[in-house]
């Protein structure tokens, strides 16, 4: 192992005869050199030069990567300080539009007065489908619904702005004298604008946790705030209650159409009776027809008694002309015609000319008469009772607008804030200069 090592080393230091000669003239030549140097006279611009040199410099040029490809050289310019040059981009990038801010803000902006209201929509409201909440899904559930929704939309739309409008004259608010150019609207402007401005000056939230409405209110003086903000909970509190009032209505209206419907239908039914019986000359086919069985019994009794005693008179031997053999017959044909005519008015099976019109036929129809009365009553009862029940549901259903902070008097004006504002604006442009700064930065360092 050690013998391996001596010849590794033998043969690394010990040149080829090539470049042992090479060194040699090296060191030959070193010398020279040096006097050279020393005597050697600088040789003028315009002498010395030959032809080729110039694509020489072009080509060596050409072949140097000491830069991205496609990237402009970087143009030559006089050395500067770094932090004098960046100090200077910083004023006229940050420090300059953070100025302009700073001016209009503590010297032309105007002042704006907030008024902050809370309402809220209770009573017996429905509440939001279930959804994946988190922790507080329950309450979120409870407490927002969907009238809390609509409110909220219905103070930034169209019809709020022209109500307010055509009352307060919002146009006139916004663009009195005195009032900066930035804040201030224009007037004489189309509605839209006019509703986008307003959607800017009002702001109605609604907490997600206990569905209370914040509404803020910012107006270039404390009374048109507070009058803003009044009318706002005026015209909401209206759009509640009438909200409120429809769904009463059509809960009322529609049990009132379903008793009026079962009514119709028992009406209806009481008038096919009174035909059927104006018709027939029968107040009730069933009592009529208990009447004449009991009277079919009664007299097939007494056409057994007279049949008895018919034939006892026979057995004692007693003439067929005897005026007591006489009676008796005449008596069973007369007991055998009156039980044949009660059986034909009872059934069709009889002697009468026109079985249509008997108490069989009669009863049929009564009793489908009788059912279509009796299922109609008990369906005008049943809307009755249910007509009740809607007007109780009805009172339960009052929905309402509670106001707990009402608008109040502002005291002094919230926005702009001045001091906030500054920094906010000295942030923004403080970051994107130091964006912009690095970007440029970078794309120079590959420009080398």
């Amino acid at each position: 192992m050690s013998s391996d090592d001596e010849v590794k080393q033998a043969t690394r230091v010990r040149p080829s005869p090539s470049v042992q000669s090479l060194m040699d003239l090296a060191r030959r030549s070193v010398p020279d050199l040096r006097r050279n140097a020393e005597t050697i006279e600088p040789v003028s611009p315009g002498k010395g030069r030959f032809p080729g040199r110039a694509l020489v410099e072009r080509a060596r040029r050409g072949l140097e990567w000491t830069r991205l490809p496609g990237l402009r050289p970087r143009q030559a310019r006089p050395p500067e300080r770094m932090a004098k040059r960046l100090f200077r981009s910083y004023c006229l990038f940050a420090l300059a539009p953070t100025a302009v801010v700073g001016l209009y803000v503590f010297a032309i902006a105007s002042p704006q007065y907030i008024v902050v209201s809370q309402f809220a929509v209770r009573g017996n409201v429905e509440p939001m489908a279930s959804a994946e909440l988190g922790l507080h899904s329950d309450l979120i559930q409870k407490h927002n619904s969907q009238d809390s929704f609509i409110l909220r939309d219905y103070i930034g739309s169209r019809p709020m702005v022209e109500a307010v409008d055509a009352k307060l004259g919002l146009e006139r608010m916004f663009s009195q004298d005195g009032i900066d150019f930035w804040a201030g609207y224009g007037a004489g402007q189309p509605i839209e604008k006019l509703v986008r401005y307003w959607r800017r000056q009002v702001i109605p939230h609604i907490d997600a946790i206990s569905g209370v409405i914040h509404l803020k209110v910012r107006a270039f003086k404390p009374e048109d705030a507070v009058a803003i903000s009044e009318e706002v909970i005026a015209r909401s509190e209206t759009l509640i209650n009438s909200i409120s009032r429809r769904a009463q209505s059509d809960m009322i209206a529609n049990a009132k159409k379903e008793v009026e419907q079962s009514f119709e239908r028992l009406k209806q039914a009481r008038v096919a009776m009174q035909e059927f019986r104006n018709r027939w000359g029968i107040i009730d086919p069933v009592k009529s027809a208990e009447a004449a069985v009991t009277t079919i019994e009664l007299l097939r009794k007494d056409k057994i008694k007279a049949e008895n005693d018919l034939r006892v008179l026979r057995d004692s031997k007693l003439d067929e002309k005897s005026r007591g053999i006489q009676v008796l017959v005449a008596t069973l044909g007369a007991l055998d015609g009156q039980i044949k005519d009660l059986q034909g008015r009872l059934t069709t099976d009889g002697i009468v000319s026109n079985s249509e019109h008997n108490l069989t036929q009669a009863l049929l129809e009564y009793e489908g008469l009788m059912v279509e009365q009796t299922v109609a009553e008990k369906l005008n009862a049943s809307m009755q009772m249910i007509l009740d029940r809607a007007r109780v549901a009805a009172a339960k259903q009052q929905i309402y607008l509670a106001t707990f902070v009402p608008p109040l008097l502002p005291t002094y004006s919230e926005y702009p804030a001045p001091f906030y504002a500054l920094f906010a604006a000295l942030f923004c442009f403080t970051v994107l200069w130091s964006s912009v700064s690095l970007v440029t930065a970078a794309i120079n360092d590959n420009r080398l």
